[in-house]
């Protein structure tokens, strides 16, 4: 069953660990943005916050100085993501800047697999190194969503 991405809305049932709490904190220290959750990925030695789209560039800084500065502090790559209440555009966040035209969610018996479908001319971007950001975008749709598969299109 396809349904229109529109349609679907998120989950926002947060459980934080003491690690991701501390995160938050220094976040908020740093930027001066209240993040609505963060997400630690060992295996991608990552730390992604999910912020308000409208402070996503106070959150990144100028030249992207606030996300140095907090990699550099944490021992971990950070990324900023902006919340959206609807799936088509939180993925155009994540994936961003690669250009994103369409996302198809395919609702199977036993799996959710979203299809995201972007210019030719991004989808190594969109991919990232060694399948990075569709490795953050599972994780992060994952939590939210409920989706177990991200396919680039």
């Amino acid at each position: 069953m396809v349904q229109k991405p529109s349609e679907i809305k998120p989950k926002l049932e947060l459980k934080l660990t003491m690690e991701e709490l501390r995160y938050i904190s220094l976040f908020q220290d740093i930027t001066g943005v209240t993040p609505k959750d963060c997400i630690i990925s060992d295996e991608l030695n990552l730390a992604i916050f999910v912020v308000d789209n409208d402070k996503v560039g106070q959150a990144v800084g100028r030249r992207g100085s606030n996300v140095k500065y907090l990699s550099k502090l944490i021992e971990k790559d950070v990324e900023v993501v902006g919340w959206a209440e609807d799936l088509e555009t939180f993925v155009k966040n994540i994936f961003a800047p690669a250009r994103v035209y369409r996302v198809q969610l395919i609702d199977g018996k036993e799996r959710r697999i979203l299809n995201v479908y972007v210019d030719p001319k991004d989808k190594g971007l969109a991919i990232g190194k060694n399948g990075r950001n569709v490795a953050k975008a599972k994780l992060m749709l994952s939590k939210y969503f409920a989706i177990d598969s991200v396919v680039i299109v």
